[in-house]
């Protein structure tokens, strides 16, 4: 058997026939911090391969992550055995709720010792739990290739994480040509709508008084938007955003849009009340944070729930859940349903605050009430800032789709490398990550990816100078005080120049205009990214 570091002589090696299935797949961009077990894969890269190194695992997997999400295909992770792995943990459960796809190769040492276990061996196929949508190490070097096509099919029917565990040696093995690959070439799925279906859910909308509408991250698409926005007007319906969704499912400049649900049973049913039918699309049913006692609507109110989430649909408190394409679904829909009269609800005011007076210190509404007043209606806003979310949603409404990204299921350590993967999936759209200091801590390394690629995101931190959100969770506790210190003494301007980024502290609101008034106008432009590190103070509320 050939050594892992000598090429087949004049042969083709499971590594030529892998590389064919990175080509014809479009994964020709890998995602990477590598070790000594990806060294004969990594080696001498072909030219057609980018290779982009993130400093840490998380930030390797946040970019693409948000990569996968710009692009609505699958991204290319190499993770290096089980230091490597076990870094991005976090980050691949991220991506798995977050849905995005991402074919995800880990190294593994040789083949031929594996079982004496020698230095860096990994015991690989569980160490993320049941986060990835598919695990496999092939059975031979020659099914290289196939595992990683199916990987690559296994992250688009899961939307999330698919893992092929690859021992060093397997790369310049020799291919059998006559070996069958054990993935098709191509896959079509079907996204056919059910017509009975359609009118079953015509008419259960036709016999209610007052529908609402609930969109989230699942219809964050622009087909999805249009058909939304033709039954929202057929029905003159108010139109609410999950809470904590991680996309925005609705333009939230349109007139029937009226804002955020609570993620507290009590006041979700208050919002609620007075409709006796809930359509949810794209949505969970639905989601909460702090647990509260009660039922989420109040007696008598249907749900209705669409979504092409099998998993989510299967713990659905719904009367009726419908697993479809909610596009295609919605548009069937609208085209049944009969015109009525707007309701007499008056149109969302977006919230605003004045400038802070005179001696007032800088705070974070201060902050999104001027980029609400620039930022172009197509910009990214990438959020990771815990205290304040809620403000930044009813001040900066969304008003593209992919308008909004946030980690779904609110691990920090996303925001940041996230940003840097949108705005290198999409390079002429402004992208702009909203980010609290102690969270941009989690995914700092991403800083220094985002420098040496020219990866033109800004970077807008509000240095609190602690846990904020922790401070206010502590306070429901009645006078516990909270065992963490605060950190004012970090700065993210330091650490952004230490990784290459350029930055600008910011200390007050005249500084904050002035640098907003320059950069703004040059977001679709820029091709180096952009720090600001903005001192505010901590809210003193916390209310999701």
């Amino acid at each position: 058997m050939a050594d892992h570091r000598t090429p087949v002589p004049g042969g083709r090696t499971v590594r030529d026939a892998t590389l064919e299935v990175f080509r014809r797949l479009g994964l020709t961009t890998v995602f990477a911090n590598p070790g000594s077990t990806e060294v004969p894969f990594l080696a001498d890269l072909p030219g057609d391969i980018e290779f982009v190194l993130a400093l840490h695992e998380g930030s390797v997997v946040g970019v693409a992550t948000g990569w996968a999400i710009a692009h609505d295909r699958p991204a290319l992770v190499n993770l290096h055995t089980t230091a490597g792995l076990g870094n991005a943990v976090g980050a691949l459960a991220t991506a798995r709720v977050n849905r995005a796809p991402l074919v995800v190769l880990v190294g593994q040492q040789d083949r031929r010792h594996l079982a004496l276990e020698p230095f860096l061996t990994g015991r690989l196929e569980g160490l993320a739990g049941d986060y990835p949508v598919w695990v496999t190490q092939p059975a031979t070097a020659r099914d290289v290739p196939g595992a990683v096509a199916r990987a690559f099919h296994e992250a688009v029917a899961g939307r999330g994480p698919a893992i092929v565990v690859v021992p060093m040696d397997d790369w310049l093995q020799p291919m059998d040509e006559d070996n069958p690959t054990a993935a098709p070439v191509r896959v079509r799925r079907g996204s056919a709508v059910d017509p009975g279906t359609v009118t079953e859910v015509a008419e259960l909308v036709a016999a209610a008084s007052s529908p609402v509408l609930v969109v989230g991250a699942g219809a964050d698409r622009a087909d999805t938007w249009r058909a939304l926005v033709a039954v929202a007007e057929r029905l003159g319906a108010p139109v609410y955003q999950e809470a904590f969704g991680a996309r925005a499912g609705f333009p939230q400049d349109h007139p029937r849009f009226a804002g955020h649900l609570p993620a507290g049973r009590a006041r979700l049913r208050g919002v609620l009340a007075g409709h006796d039918l809930v359509l949810v699309v794209g949505a969970p049913v639905f989601r909460q944070y702090p647990y509260e006692t009660g039922g989420y609507v109040d007696p008598g109110t249907r749900i209705v729930q669409v979504s092409d989430d099998a998993a989510e649909v299967h713990h659905s408190p719904a009367d009726l859940a419908v697993v479809t394409d909610p596009a295609g679904f919605c548009a069937a829909l609208a085209g049944e349903l009969q015109q009525r009269p707007a309701t007499g609800r008056p149109a969302r005011s977006v919230a605003s605050v004045p400038p802070p007076a005179p001696g007032e210190p800088l705070r974070a509404p201060h902050v999104y009430a001027e980029l609400a007043r620039r930022l172009p209606r197509d910009t990214v806003i990438v959020e990771e800032t815990p205290s304040t979310r809620q403000v930044l949603e009813t001040m900066v409404p969304t008003r593209e789709p992919l308008g909004f990204l946030s980690a779904a299921m609110g691990g920090l350590g996303f925001g940041l490398p996230a940003a840097v993967g949108v705005r290198m999936a999409q390079p002429s759209r402004p992208v702009v990550a909203v980010l609290g200091d102690g969270s941009s801590l989690y995914g700092v390394q991403a800083l220094w990816t985002a420098a040496n690629y020219g990866v033109g995101t800004l970077f807008v931190v509000l240095a609190n100078g602690g846990y904020a959100i922790m401070d206010r969770l502590a306070e429901r506790h009645g006078d516990a005080k909270p065992p963490w210190p605060s950190f004012p003494e970090v700065r993210l301007s330091a650490l952004a120049a230490a990784f290459g980024c350029p930055t600008r502290r910011v200390e007050g609101y005249t500084e904050l205009v002035e640098v907003l008034d320059e950069v703004v106008p040059l977001l679709s432009g820029m091709d180096a990214p952009l720090l600001l590190d903005v001192t505010v103070q901590p809210e003193e509320h916390f209310n999701p």
